[in-house]
């Protein structure tokens, strides 16, 4: 019986690093657009929307796993939501709480409608244009609350930067126990994992670019994110990514 490959990334230590500096990529070059060129948070919302939707219909029209495309939409998600996460924090006035616990609601309703609709929320079943519909529209809510979660560890918790990358990079690292030590569903420590990189990447970025005065090493929004975008293509290169087994 000839095997069924997904058009993700097969799970390893290799996709977690990349996965790590994407987000890190998506804060920086977020607020590259919409800080440092002052278009605000809304215009630049819709523009990376825009390129959002042109990467995801691209990655599902696809016919098989290319790892430059995945990694440009998963760059599309955690820039639109970096600068989504932004617009709601602040320019709607709800505050990092109220952002976070809102777009926590939109994740779980996201994954509650896929599993009620396909069964399964696991990346080995992501082999239809329906199944990747619900997977990257799941992946930019996550990317959209971890943006709001990092944001309220750093800022409201008063946990800082440094702060915040120890709790997130130490919560990391108890998923990754649990992964291979308890028998906690491998696809729900999966979405814990995807979530939390998001914040570790928030915070990690906001470190390079935010001011001394604020805790960061204030370095240019434009030369942080293209050093992160030239580390991610190396990896991509160098790394050569297999495909997830499909479920079906």
């Amino acid at each position: 019986m000839k095997e069924i490959f997904a058009k993700v990334p097969e799970v390893t230590l290799i996709f977690w690093l990349i996965k790590i500096l994407a987000t890190t990529l998506g804060e920086t070059g977020g607020d590259a657009v919409s800080m440092s060129m002052n278009l605000g948070y809304l215009v630049s919302t819709m523009i990376f929307a825009a390129i959002f939707i042109i990467f995801v219909v691209a990655q599902i029209y696809a016919k098989k796993f290319h790892p430059s495309l995945y990694w440009l939409t998963i760059i599309a998600t955690t820039t639109v939501g970096t600068t989504l996460a932004d617009f709601c924090d602040r320019s709607l006035g709800i505050g990092y709480t109220g952002g976070a616990t809102l777009l926590f609601a939109l994740l779980i309703a996201s994954l509650f409608v896929w599993y009620k609709t396909l069964g399964s929320i696991a990346v080995s079943t992501i082999s239809s244009p329906k199944a990747e519909l619900f997977y990257w529209i799941t992946i930019m809510f996550s990317q959209t609350l971890g943006t709001a979660l990092g944001d309220w560890t750093a800022d409201t918790a008063g946990l800082g930067y440094a702060g915040g990358a120890i709790i997130f990079g130490a919560a990391l690292l108890i998923i990754a126990a649990c992964y291979y030590k308890t028998k906690i569903s491998h696809t729900i420590l999966f979405w814990m994992a995807f979530i939390l990189t998001r914040p570790l990447g928030a915070v990690v970025g906001d470190f390079l670019d935010k001011p001394l005065s604020k805790g960061g090493l204030e370095l240019s929004r434009y030369s942080a994110s293209i050093t992160i975008l030239l580390m991610m293509a190396l990896s991509i290169y160098f790394f050569k990514q297999r495909p997830a087994k499909s479920g079906h």
